[in-house]
């Protein structure tokens, strides 16, 4: 018989991507080795790697040094990285205050004195050599591996604009003393001797490292639902020692050690309940509104919280085998899985560098072919790298980001990056928590059947004395309670004491019926009519009779339904998804609108659905707001965190509602998609130009103050065109 060895799994951490084609690149090249199927991810920065168990880590490393970049194996535990940010920030800072003397000199002709050519090359040159330092490096390892991208033609265009201008200046005559750049629009023929296109050079490097920096900004967020979620469990426990108790890291917690949990405390880590009774709140888990009661033998989940009496608990499991560090990795996997999303700037710029390169040295071989010379050659093939320089290219995405992103704060939306636009335009189905997104995920008094003000009054004086969330809402039910005496709790079941002069008895039917209580048929008809409404029921009464109904429920949101509307306005179908179970999800699912309904799923599961409905071809955005939707918020195409949720469900989200209402998932995906249509515009109008440009390049007939006059009005154009994003205005 035949021994099946298992794959391994490695996890490697890679530095030195720029875009989107770099991660494609890695893969292709892991994959393309015996026994390897590799996953990179840009956002994360990280290749999952299956592989045979001949296969080392020191072999995928090296495969990936090969390729241009840097590799190393995921450390278990890591200190916190510093913020890789600031490095792009500091060359960003220093482009900005050199290039913008350079670009106002060479665009108000009265304000170039004497030798101002020589101050805008010494102001330009750490611009161009320091600031574009990153895309003279990507270029340099794209052209290693035959690939062009954006990188590319930047670094093409402004060595071209920087290198043309400094043999203008020292062998030309751009560097005798008095030279202008008068404005003119003649076209002519030059040969390119007296213009200079440092503003160019400087000026495409500071809009593009300004793009870079905000992409890498948002970037940074993408590992930070992992930290969130890992931080969201216990700090410190009480853990039994010889009979007491004794304060302890929960990284020093042991498996079968007991420790005990107190009321409103965090549960430390997965175990079984030895002693006490409890209502434990495990939404921030599983989705459940309701607290579930346990019971001595009944199993916790680490992170949630106790939300009744005391608790004595084994730990099972610790450490990375337990619920909320399984969720982390789900989270990660989800995140690894999703599909990379290439910058629309690299897709078009895939096709646009070859051609560009290939008109130049087209262009350069035809006019020394027809004897004008060496001079008019080269400078007509310059010129055709330099107008292809993309100005306005750089400009396109960080500005209408800049202004889609800035509306969409104003308005209680937070757009991550380019990533999240692209994915609302193909969005065709959106899953909806149920707890906390369409409803308020706290329970509520939503009837006291008869409407009678003493039996609210009387119970509502019982239950303030208990602990229970079901018996706050009730007693919130009214501001002034009676003094209770005799109170006593049946743990899952209900309350008994006496308010005013008479003794109640509060909780489930078959409380009231085990204390010989008679139930006449009305209230049991009442109370069974509330459960199957997804309402839970408390039954009270006194002098052994019951009295009423008194039902709490998680109630809808006022504006859920208004927003289901609006999503299905916009092609969106809703899909109602909840751990909680089909008898309260089909009552909330009637209530707004939605057809579809998947109850009773745990967070793996919520996975796998969004995974089992992007197979059937289905295009999924998923809104939620806890920690059990954040795996799926992760494996969705677009993820939407309600922001009166968990900073985990948050961060694993591509949109953030602020204001946690669902008619603000409308206006983010209507935001959204105006966003990437005014991007895809601005990129057709910065192309135009080029290409407009390009055939009067090749004919040497190039003008500077031409070029110069139309890359500006190019980039006013994308401005401006961006600008229109501050007149976008909320639906509701």
């Amino acid at each position: 018989m035949s021994l099946q060895i298992s794959p391994q799994l490695i996890e490697l951490e890679i530095g030195g991507m720029t875009c989107a084609s770099c991660a494609a690149r890695i893969e292709k090249k892991l994959n393309r080795m015996d026994g390897v199927t590799a996953t990179v991810n840009y956002a994360t920065e990280k290749a999952t790697v299956t592989a045979d168990p001949g296969v080392t880590a020191a072999d995928l490393i090296a495969t990936v040094e090969k390729t241009g970049y840097s590799a190393a194996v995921k450390a278990a535990e890591k200190p916190a990285e510093p913020d890789r940010t600031d490095p792009l920030r500091t060359r960003l800072i220093v482009s900005i205050v050199l290039s913008v003397p350079v670009i106002l000199l060479a665009m108000v002709p009265a304000w170039q004195f004497t030798y101002w050519q020589w101050a805008s090359l010494t102001l330009a040159a750490p611009v161009v050599v320091y600031g574009g330092w990153p895309f003279h490096r990507a270029a340099a390892i794209n052209l290693r591996h035959g690939a062009a991208t954006m990188d590319t033609l930047v670094s093409l265009g402004t060595i071209a604009a920087f290198g043309w201008s400094l043999w203008a200046l020292f062998f030309g005559t751009a560097g005798e003393p008095g030279m202008t750049h008068p404005f003119s629009l003649a076209v002519n023929r030059t040969d390119g001797a007296g213009a200079i296109y440092l503003e160019a050079a400087a000026g495409v490097t500071m809009f593009i490292l300004a793009g870079r920096y905000f992409e890498a900004r948002s970037k940074r967020r993408a590992g930070d639902a992992l930290r969130a979620l890992l931080e969201l469990g216990a700090k410190d426990v009480a853990v039994l020692r010889d009979g007491r108790e004794v304060r302890v890291a929960v990284e020093d917690l042991r498996t079968d050690d007991r420790f005990v949990v107190r009321p409103g405390e965090k549960i430390a880590t997965d175990g079984v309940v030895e002693e006490g009774s409890s209502a434990v709140d495990r939404s921030m888990l599983t989705g459940e509104s309701v607290p579930v009661e346990i019971a001595p033998g009944g199993e916790v989940a680490g992170g949630t919280v106790n939300a009744g009496g005391r608790l004595i608990v084994r730990a099972t499991r610790v450490g990375a085998d337990t619920q909320l560090a399984q969720m982390a990795r789900l989270v990660e996997q989800a995140q690894a899985g999703k599909a990379e999303v290439q910058r629309l700037a690299d897709r078009i710029s895939a096709v646009f560098v070859p051609i560009v390169i290939t008109l130049a040295v087209a262009t350069l071989g035809w006019w020394y072919g027809t004897g004008a010379g060496w001079t008019a050659a080269f400078t007509a093939a310059v010129a055709v790298l330099i107008i292809a320089c993309p100005c306005a290219l750089g400009l396109a995405t960080p500005t209408a980001l800049l202004v889609g992103t800035g509306r969409g704060a104003q308005l209680g939306i937070l757009i991550k990056g380019p990533e999240a636009l692209e994915s609302t335009r193909r969005v065709d189905t959106i899953v909806l928590d149920k707890t906390g997104t369409v409803t308020t995920g706290v329970m509520k008094l939503v009837a006291v059947l008869p409407d009678d003000p003493e039996l609210l009054r009387l119970t509502a004086s019982v239950e303030a004395a208990s602990e229970h969330p079901i018996a706050h809402a009730i007693a919130a039910g009214v501001g002034d309670h009676l003094p209770v005496s005799g109170f006593t709790s049946f743990e899952g079941l209900g309350v008994r004491g006496t308010a005013g002069d008479r003794e109640i008895l509060a909780g489930r039917i078959g409380l009231l019926e085990r204390e010989g209580f008679e139930v006449p048929f009305e209230v049991a008809r009442i109370a069974a009519e509330q459960e199957a409404a997804g309402r839970t029921a408390i039954v009270a009464g006194w002098d052994g009779k019951a009295r009423g109904v008194l039902a709490v429920a998680d109630t809808v949101k006022p504006s859920s339904a208004t927003a289901v509307a609006g999503l299905r306005r916009l092609g969106l179908t809703p899909v109602l998804l909840t751990g909680d179970n089909e008898t309260v999800a089909r009552a909330v699912a009637a209530e707004v609108g939605i057809d579809e309904v998947i109850a009773g799923v745990l967070p793996a599961g919520k996975v796998d659905v969004i995974r089992r409905l992007q197979s059937d071809g289905r295009v999924v955005a998923m809104a939620g707001d806890g920690v059990n939707d954040a795996a799926a918020l992760a494996r969705s195409d677009l993820g939407l965190a309600m922001g009166t949720g968990t900073d985990v469900a948050i961060e694993a989200s591509d949109l953030t509602l602020v204001r946690g209402d669902l008619t603000a998932a409308v206006d983010a995906i209507r935001l959204s998609r105006r966003t990437l249509r005014i991007i895809k515009s601005n990129l057709f109008w910065a192309f135009a130009y080029n290409v407009a440009a390009l055939p009067l390049a090749a004919a040497g007939l190039l003008n500077p103050m031409i070029a110069g006059a139309a890359m500006a009005f190019s980039s006013v154009f994308v401005v401006a065109n961006s600008l229109r994003l501050r007149r976008f205005r909320p639906l509701y």
